[in-house]
């Protein structure tokens, strides 16, 4: 009973540990943000770099999930961050970063849409294993899901598409989510409800 007791008493107090340190991280994270986004808003050009070098991988990857080819991506990604940069003053502070870059992605890449109706949407890129998969059966078992989950998503309309994009592969919050869609909280998570049910009844 005492070992049990002494072995509880150290889980608790590396998951206080790490727990505090996890609070740490978030809190270095947001000052970073409030700083470029003060920077960003004062016209800094090096801060400008900074977004750039921060954020291009994130928004390309979004470009392609979202159906464009590479080159569109590339283009429509280099966009995003010239109408970042022009509409700079629209920008609140380090917490609306994430929703405000990305809302403007999505503009982007829905005005591109609009513009080239017949361009065919290309399929959903870079959904990568999780490294704690270690067996090669789980592995081929988890690949087997993963297409599963990729070619349903693929198939559901451009709206619920972009909630699950933005929210489970683009690792936003649903504040932020709602943010980069346009829409408020409520509606969000009502659409993302939706296309997690029209996704389970396609897998299962």
């Amino acid at each position: 009973m005492e070992k049990k007791a002494k072995l509880a008493e150290q889980d608790a107090d590396l998951e206080y540990l790490r727990s505090t340190q996890r609070n740490l991280d978030k809190e270095q994270h947001q000052d970073k943000r409030d700083s470029l986004a003060a920077r960003l808003r004062a016209g800094d050009r090096e801060a400008a770099v900074e977004l750039v070098d921060a954020y291009y991988e994130q928004i390309y990857l979004y470009m392609r999930r979202l159906g464009h080819d590479r080159q569109a991506s590339e283009d429509l990604t280099q966009e995003t961050f010239f109408n970042a940069w022009h509409h700079i003053g629209q920008l609140k502070d380090g917490k609306a970063l994430n929703g405000w870059l990305y809302r403007i992605a999505s503009n982007v890449s829905r005005l591109h849409w609009r513009k080239n109706k017949h361009t065919e949407v290309i399929g959903i890129e870079d959904i990568e294993m999780p490294r704690s998969i270690k067996s090669e059966t789980d592995k081929i078992e988890h690949n087997e899901q993963l297409e599963l989950l990729k070619n349903a998503v693929e198939r559901l309309p451009m709206k619920l598409r972009q909630t699950i994009i933005l929210h489970y592969m683009q690792q936003l919050t649903i504040a932020e989510a709602a943010d980069a869609a346009g829409l408020n909280q409520g509606t969000y998570k009502s659409r993302l409800n939706r296309a997690l049910k029209t996704l389970r009844k396609e897998i299962i």
